[in-house]
């Protein structure tokens, strides 16, 4: 048997194509078969439609779902409100994160280094449901972010917040902006670290030799650094974008169910049945982020991750 195996490696070591193809099958078949397969069962049942009489889908080629997706001023309303939102935490995740990687990339020695990677990746290892229930206790009105703004006496301005269409709410645990607040916590990890790794990958000879030449620290920042971590800041962007633009546990424990396109797909998919409809609201993120990793790819945001 030993012998047989080793002729069987011998074999692969001299065809690098066949072993690389053996070595990739069970991926590619997990890739294919259950990712892509589902989008494209997903992007076919879009084309179906629900009869109005019966509730039963008739699979039959048809743009009703996408008639009816688009027609309604509400869906628009839907569709903007997500990505808006998605675009504001990716926008605070960018400018918080930065300062923090910047320090870990520079600054941080080798023992500080570790502790402030496990600061980071600790509250990834806790249940993602832990910690939004634990965001809505703490923006509750007997919270502790509550007691400490009635300490600062800063009430009022919270009051006069939340009474804003675009923060309302009756409360910051349900508003637009305790979703924010949540987005930005829950999915900070996942720019910090990117924009990290691009900052490491900047030689020190660069920077020496632009303080060489003459340039101040913030010229040096503005046009060595920067440029270079952009795509970075790009590819931790994909990461922010997509994933508060197809989340909907969020918006349905910190917000109204109905205002996000996951609750949207969740509640045309099981409350109301118009499958075909949810499938059409579930290929518009894809479209969104089909053209945002087109632009992505054109900033080099693979190439820093």
């Amino acid at each position: 048997m030993t012998a047989l195996l080793n002729r069987f490696f011998v074999f692969l070591f001299y065809r690098k194509t066949l072993a690389l193809f053996l070595l990739l099958s069970p991926l590619l078949l997990w890739l294919g078969i259950v990712y892509l397969g589902s989008l494209f069962t997903l992007l076919i049942q879009s084309f179906f439609s629900v009869d109005s009489f019966s509730g039963v889908i008739k699979k039959e080629f048809t743009l009703e779902s996408y008639y009816d997706l688009f027609r309604l001023s509400t869906n628009w309303d839907i569709i903007f409100r997500t990505a808006g939102m998605a675009f504001s935490v990716t926008l605070m995740s960018g400018i918080i994160a930065f300062p923090i990687a910047y320090y870990m990339a520079m600054y941080a020695g080798p023992k500080l280094k570790p502790v402030l990677y496990l600061g980071v990746m600790l509250p990834l290892w806790s249940s993602y449901l832990v910690k939004v229930y634990a965001w809505k206790l703490l923006m509750a009105k007997e919270g502790i972010i509550t007691w400490f703004l009635e300490r600062l006496h800063l009430m009022s301005v919270l009051d006069y917040a939340l009474s804003l269409p675009v923060i309302g709410g009756s409360s910051l645990s349900f508003s637009y902006l305790g979703m924010f607040l949540v987005f930005v916590y829950i999915w900070l990890p996942y720019m910090i670290l990117p924009v990290q790794a691009s900052l490491e990958r900047i030689p020190k000879s660069l920077l020496e030799a632009s303080s060489d030449l003459g340039a101040s620290p913030f010229s040096t920042f503005r046009k060595v650094i920067l440029p270079l971590a952009f795509p970075g800041v790009v590819a931790g962007s994909i990461f922010t974008f997509s994933l508060t633009l197809g989340d909907y546990i969020i918006p349905t424990i910190i917000g109204n169910s109905s205002y996000f396109i996951g609750m949207a797909v969740y509640t045309h998919q099981g409350t109301a049945g118009n499958i075909p409809l949810a499938a059409a609201f579930s290929v518009v993120p894809i479209v969104i982020m089909m053209i945002y990793l087109t632009i992505a790819k054109r900033l080099g945001a693979f190439d820093a991750l």
